[in-house]
């Protein structure tokens, strides 16, 4: 049964339709053209009338099948590479609910281990608040974990809450570093002035704020340094403001600088990593750039050197706003 599945291998199945149809099409012409010939010779023999056997649209009916023929190549080109597209989404899906699965049963067996231990041993109150706080870091990753898949959906049917508002970003994101610092309390993240004084930008906030959540979180999650450090900077091109992130975490590998941004794909990590997530975190990061009419890109010195995601977004859209004094 194995042997045969190459029969309707989808590579198999175009590379075979491709030929037969160009060969379709090479025996018309050239019996065409035979036969053309073997009329030539006669009419030579017998001194006819050409016209009353070839008619000058004769070439053009050639041509317009030729045409015909290209544009059904064409066709199947597209059907295949759709349905490549589409197993290579399927695959992905698959390894999705593999690791979003690992990542729900996870915190819910340790949760079920740790109220085991409360129902059978009678614990002093240090012991108590120790295991509850482990117990509120599993509810935290189960709720991110519920909120990621919550989001996707929302944004993929881009339904948003609320309208674009005008804000600075330097001090927005500062504030959101602040009312999360329990999450970045073990990062030094730094948010360098703009140029030029304050920057404001009409953005929805509740996804920026999602926007940020996902970048720094990820570059906490995928360092090995003693100190996690991320540099938040600001740059004011003439068609583009750019906000870069850079950190010094594990890095990206050349060939995965774009693809870490399609949904469900998750990067080769280091040993010293453990694989987790749910491979949705930057592909979100890319769709909420594109709501606010930007994009994402990275970029990093290698495995090992740090990795820098930049946000760019449409100049047009800016407000900058100067102190009186200037």
């Amino acid at each position: 049964m194995k042997q045969a599945k190459w029969f309707i291998h989808p590579v198999f199945v175009f590379v075979l339709s491709t030929i037969a149809l160009a060969i379709s099409l090479f025996l018309y012409i050239y019996w065409y053209i035979s036969v053309s010939e073997n009329l030539n010779s006669v009419i030579r023999r017998y001194q006819l009338d050409a016209n009353q056997f070839f008619e000058a649209q004769t070439w053009v009916v050639i041509l317009i099948l030729s045409i015909l023929v290209g544009v059904i190549l064409l066709g199947i080109l597209i059907i295949f590479i759709y349905n490549l597209k589409t197993l290579q989404l399927y695959r992905l899906q698959h390894t999705f609910i593999n690791n979003f699965t690992h990542e729900l049963k996870t915190p819910v067996t340790s949760l079920k281990l740790y109220l085991e231990t409360f129902t059978k041993h009678d614990l002093p109150r240090e012991e108590q608040l120790k295991y509850i706080g482990f117990m509120l870091l599993d509810v935290e990753r189960l709720s991110a974990n519920i909120n990621s898949i919550l989001n996707l959906a929302r944004i993929e049917s881009r339904f948003q809450e609320g309208v674009p508002t005008s804000v600075d970003l330097p001090e927005t994101i500062r504030q959101f570093i602040h009312d999360n610092r329990h999450i970045f309390h073990d990062c030094d993240i730094r948010v360098d002035p703009p140029p030029g004084g304050p920057l404001f930008y009409p953005v929805i906030t509740s996804l920026f704020d999602m926007l940020l959540m996902n970048i720094l979180t990820n570059a906490l999650k995928y360092n090995t340094s003693g100190k996690p450090r991320i540099d938040i900077t600001f740059e004011n091109k003439e068609k583009s403001l750019m906000i870069h992130f850079r950190d010094n975490g594990i890095g990206i590998a050349p060939a995965e600088r774009r693809q870490i941004f399609r949904k469900f794909y998750q990067a080769r990590h280091d040993d010293r990593i453990p694989v987790g997530g749910s491979g949705i975190g930057l592909y979100l990061v890319q769709q909420i750039a594109r709501l606010h009419h930007g994009k994402m890109v990275a970029d990093s010195d290698g495995v090992g050197k740090g990795s820098v995601l930049t946000l760019i977004l449409p100049v047009k859209l800016t407000e900058r706003k100067r102190n009186e004094a200037d």
